[in-house]
């Protein structure tokens, strides 16, 4: 039903397997993936989660905590600069990006993130105005959001310890 959703929202895939279909920079998603197989989900009600949809986006590491504690479909990859989400339709997705972002931003705890979402998705499965989970309530991050972090190693040091390994193991 997913897939099917998303075909005749965004048109066909731009790359299908025999387990996912993918597109590119469908809307306002960097990327979205319809699985197969879906992973059984109870929150904010019983579902199964096969719809994949990523945005660009950088979570300060001091804010993935918070993050955690909304929802297990939220993922955090701050080195790429994504966030991606899955349920089992997009309005439950940009629902959760949305209280992701008021997480992140400090409009909201994870609790009260928790609380909205309990009200709003109960409007939009009802086909009742529902803003948060109809479209972002923020603008998107343009280019890039990539984390690359700090180098911590000395490359001098990290070869003179191989040299030291190599030694030891007879490979010197």
């Amino acid at each position: 039903m997913a897939a099917k959703n998303t075909i005749k929202f965004y048109g066909p895939p731009n790359e299908a397997t025999p387990s996912y279909l993918i597109w590119f920079n469908n809307g306002p998603w960097k990327r979205t993936i319809a699985f197969c197989d879906g992973v059984p989900h109870d929150f904010p009600e019983s579902h199964t989660d096969v719809l994949e949809q990523v945005i660009d986006c950088h979570v300060p590491a001091d804010k993935a905590g918070l993050v955690a504690r909304l929802e297990g479909s939220l993922v955090i990859d701050r080195t790429k600069g994504e966030v991606s989400v899955h349920c089992d339709n997009e309005g439950a997705n940009t629902l959760s990006i949305n209280m992701m972002y008021d997480i992140v931003t400090g409009k909201r705890t994870p609790e009260e993130a928790r609380e909205f979402i309990k009200q709003e998705i109960v409007e939009y499965m009802m086909n009742r105005p529902a803003p948060y989970a109809e479209k972002f309530q923020f603008e998107l991050p343009q280019g890039e959001q990539w984390d690359p972090d700090v180098t911590i190693v000395n490359d001098k040091e990290l070869m003179k310890a191989i040299t030291v390994k190599q030694v030891e193991l007879g490979l010197k």
